[in-house]
């Protein structure tokens, strides 16, 4: 099977690697030089796509991500890049294409539980555009298209963990959050290739809902610091379940966001 990948980080390059040894042909797009030696590497702006020289493809992956968190950055990057690479896909065999949204697009903000049956209410325009952006592929591909709600990826570095340890000295509430291991993150997203009837959509975590302040007291008891403290129990954020993905059996290999934090403390 020919696959190709529309964006080339972190978690597209460990999905390209599991489906290159499971052997399928890889073709990539970035806007920067790679150096896999297994992909087939194209330089190309998304806004100006031209795939009508390449071997025919049979499987999409869209991964991007904008430099920077404004509205105008996603409008760009996520919005108005549908229309560009659907056009470009259109002389191909496609059978699906996975696209990488967010759980952005679940606005609740006051501890609420989510799961893959709830209604999508974003509450800040990045949300909206990312909605927007699900549901032009959606348009594009009524019946090939997938939709993936990632929860904050972690896994590569603590670096921003032990910023929040070493400056927090307090905290304004309970505020829930939710993380995904980048590794399982990819192993899901090449596990999909293999599922005969997927769903229009999966959120994608741990379903291991935590208190944001107690995340960041555990790393100032590791690194022997003062422990911050709670200024009152008011709630926000949202507890995340990947229900979907819990039916269909998939295997998480990293469970325990705090053993994989151990390990990456180790590591330093």
């Amino acid at each position: 099977m020919h696959i190709l990948f529309i964006g080339y980080g972190k978690t597209s390059w460990r999905v390209a690697k599991q489906l290159f040894e499971q052997g399928h042909q890889i073709t990539t797009i970035s806007q920067s030089a790679k150096m896999d030696e297994y992909v087939t590497h194209l330089i190309q702006d998304v806004h100006q796509l031209n795939l009508a020289h390449i071997p025919p493809i049979d499987w999409v992956y869209v991964l991007l991500s904008p430099n920077e968190s404004t509205p105008e950055a996603y409008q760009r990057v996520y919005v108005d890049s549908v229309q560009p690479i659907s056009k470009a896909l259109k002389q191909h065999p496609v059978q699906k294409v996975v696209v990488v949204s967010s759980t952005r697009v679940y606005g609740e903000n006051h501890g609420e539980r989510i799961d893959d049956e709830a209604e999508m209410k974003p509450n800040d325009e990045q949300g909206r555009l990312l909605l927007k952006m699900e549901q032009l592929w959606q348009q594009a591909y009524p019946s090939a298209s997938i939709i993936i709600r990632p929860t904050g990826i972690y896994g590569t570095s603590v670096a921003r963990m032990l910023k929040l340890a070493e400056k927090t000295k307090t905290y304004p509430n309970l505020h829930w959050s939710n993380r995904i291991h980048i590794d399982d993150l990819a192993n899901f997203l090449a596990h999909l290739l293999h599922v005969e009837h997927a769903e229009k959509s999966y959120i994608v975590s741990n379903n291991q809902p935590s208190l944001l302040h107690e995340t960041i007291q555990w790393f100032q008891r590791q690194l022997h610091l003062p422990e911050l403290v709670l200024q009152s129990d008011g709630c926000s954020g949202k507890r995340i379940y990947a229900t979907r993905m819990a039916e269909m059996g998939f295997q998480l290999q990293h469970k325990d966001c705090f053993e994989d934090y151990l390990e990456m403390l180790g590591a330093l």
